[in-house]
């Protein structure tokens, strides 16, 4: 298997981008979500930044799905991407393919239809369901029923379903009541995993049903879905459609946005999804869409030399100041999806108090509490050997010079655990007070020894890898042969202790020490990109490029300071004075300076 060839096709023309669109829309057995979006416009823009949209976008993502596909000599099929864009698959798409060369409905990843046209109700399946095919006339399923469609139908002023009127819209002609919808089990269709060995890989609705949240009778989408993520909140009332600038009755209104712990790292002329972008440009040509250099804007067009030379789809300057319109829209909407996420981040994680467990002249010992602020699921949860979610502490004196440090990256963005390459090859020392939430998968190697590993796939002494089914069931021996995971997450309601010793070598001579800690977020751990770097990127992105931008999206949750050797209201303790006494404990009040 090489790299992705995403220079094989020749770009689209700006003349029928938009052409060649609309025809495969036609065309398709499934709907886009930009046809549902004529009606639903609030939902389309929601959806149109969620993680649920950005799932078959993902570089990261497809090559992983590739590498291991490789790795397993293909026998690993579609098991990954079956979720991730199931309307790809139902078509027969193949899994290993840029996806700018996709369906346009199959790059929707998880689109309308795949929820609203779900055929029946299943239990946890990985992603393995049937969607209802049929234009956008086709029935969907929803959570109450048809009687506002019927409503609507029978409202001469909407215009709805009269095939023999040019000037009616066209609708989904019947709606479906289906429960399932409102419930957690059907979210666990696909956040629960379970590979082909046995191996549990995502837990989350597991987790989730032996909560307290769960026990109380509230759902996935009573904390995803309502208008405050992260915790139980209440619903909007709003209409579901606006048809023709007519509303329809207000009722219960779900959010789709879908916030959670990943972003996007590609050009924003792609991602969030929009039916302008489309119009504008195909994928290719956004791709040539400088944005970071600041075309389209006054400053950069007024003092453009003469002799710029800009690709044929963006020489003149018009199109680069519409489409600079269209990069701001979406700008601004991964904006709020950020806000959104630091939001439901900072409620999953709370950083606790600092205690000083130990201050003397002989160093400084101290601990601090991070705790699971939901009682809904384990925190980091899903795909937790993934998520990248540690500590930085940093200790300096009074000069600002730096004592010690915790949680900081090597020059790659790795932490400095057993996977930064720098810490393997001896360049930089290994991180022992490194605090992480990020679990690591532990494989059998032929003789038995267990090794710790970034992709779940063990080494194999055959000459092509496959994927074996168990000959025995492993939920009877609660573990599947050649694999393991050694969890860090934290419980609901739980926590834990990050411990920290400072030696006495350490100690600076110019006190007050400054205590600064920082809980950090990622999405996942550069040390991924560089094992699935060989199968190549999509959208003509190098590997140094995908792991720059995973770093840049690092969000610090909590950031908060403490101070020794001087008198305040945080903390007070001086070791130049203090007794050489082992267990001269004090705890502080956080002063939070983010």
């Amino acid at each position: 298997m090489t790299g992705l060839d995403v220079s094989a096709a020749p770009p689209e023309s700006s003349g029928n981008a938009w052409d060649a669109h609309a025809k495969l829309f036609k065309d398709s057995p499934f709907p886009s979500a930009a046809a549902c979006a004529t009606c639903h416009q609030s939902h389309y823009e929601e959806w149109s930044v969620s993680q649920h949209a950005y799932a078959q976008l993902s570089p990261v993502f497809n090559a992983m799905q590739a590498k291991v596909t490789q790795l397993t000599s293909g026998t690993n099929g579609d098991f990954c991407i079956r979720c991730h864009t199931q309307t790809g698959m139902a078509m027969g798409e193949e899994t290993f393919m840029s996806v700018m060369d996709r369906h346009p409905v199959s790059q929707e990843g998880i689109t309308c239809i795949t929820c609203h046209r779900m055929e029946e109700s299943y239990g946890k399946i990985s992603g393995r369901f049937a969607i209802r095919q049929g234009g956008l006339d086709a029935p969907i399923n929803g959570p109450t029923g048809p009687s506002e469609l019927q409503r609507a139908l029978s409202d001469p002023n909407y215009r709805l379903g009269d095939k023999d009127s040019p000037a009616s819209r066209e609708v989904h002609g019947d709606i479906k009541p289906f429960f399932q919808m409102t419930t957690s089990g059907f979210c666990g269709t696909c956040h629960d995993v379970t590979l082909p060995n046995g191996f549990r890989l995502e837990e989350a609705f597991s987790q989730f049903k032996n909560s307290p949240a769960a026990h109380r009778g509230e759902s996935c989408q009573d904390c995803h879905m309502g208008t405050d993520p992260g915790v139980k909140s209440p619903y909007r009332l709003e209409p579901a459609a606006i048809v023709g600038g007519m509303p329809t009755k207000p009722r219960k209104r779900t959010n789709h946005m879908f916030v959670g712990p990943d972003y996007s790292i590609v050009h924003p002329g792609i991602f969030p999804h929009s039916p302008q972008a489309k119009e504008m440009a195909s994928m290719r040509e956004w791709l040539e869409f400088d944005h970071e250099a600041g075309w389209g804007t006054e400053a950069f067009e007024d003092n453009l030399p003469s002799d710029t030379e800009f690709p044929s789809r963006w020489k003149t300057p018009d199109d680069r100041f519409d489409a600079r319109k269209i990069i701001n829209q979406q700008v601004a909407l991964l904006e709020k999806a950020k806000e959104q996420r630091l939001q439901l981040l900072k409620r999953g994680y709370q950083l606790g108090d600092l205690t000083i467990k130990r201050a003397s002249k002989r160093g400084l010992d101290f601990e601090v509490e991070v705790r699971n602020g939901s009682d809904g699921h384990n925190v980091p949860t899903g795909f937790d050997a993934e998520r990248v979610v540690f500590l930085r502490v940093t200790i300096t004196d009074a000069d600002g010079k730096v004592l010690m440090q915790s949680g900081d990256l090597d020059p790659d963005g790795d932490l400095r655990d057993s996977h930064s390459e720098f810490v393997r090859n001896g360049d930089l020392p290994l991180d022992k007070q490194l605090f992480s939430l990020q679990s690591k998968f532990l494989t059998t190697n032929v003789r038995g020894s267990e090794r710790e590993q970034v992709l779940a796939v063990n080494h194999s002494v055959d000459p092509l890898p496959f994927i074996r089914p168990e000959p025995f069931s492993s939920i009877l021996t609660g573990r599947p042969n050649g694999l393991r995971i050694h969890r860090r997450g934290i419980p609901p309601n739980g926590s834990r202790t990050a411990r920290y010793k400072v030696s006495r070598r350490q100690i600076s001579e110019t006190p007050p020490y400054k205590i600064r800690i920082q809980l950090i977020a990622g999405m996942v751990p550069v040390n991924l990109v560089k094992e699935i770097q060989s199968v190549g990127f999509d959208f003509n992105m190098s590997a140094a490029q995908v792991a720059s931008n995973i770093v840049d999206g690092h969000m610090i949750l909590w950031d908060k300071t403490f101070k020794t050797g001087e008198t305040s209201d945080r903390l007070t303790v001086d070791l130049n004075t203090l007794p050489d006494h082992p267990r001269a404990s004090k705890t502080s009040t956080a002063n939070h300076d983010g």
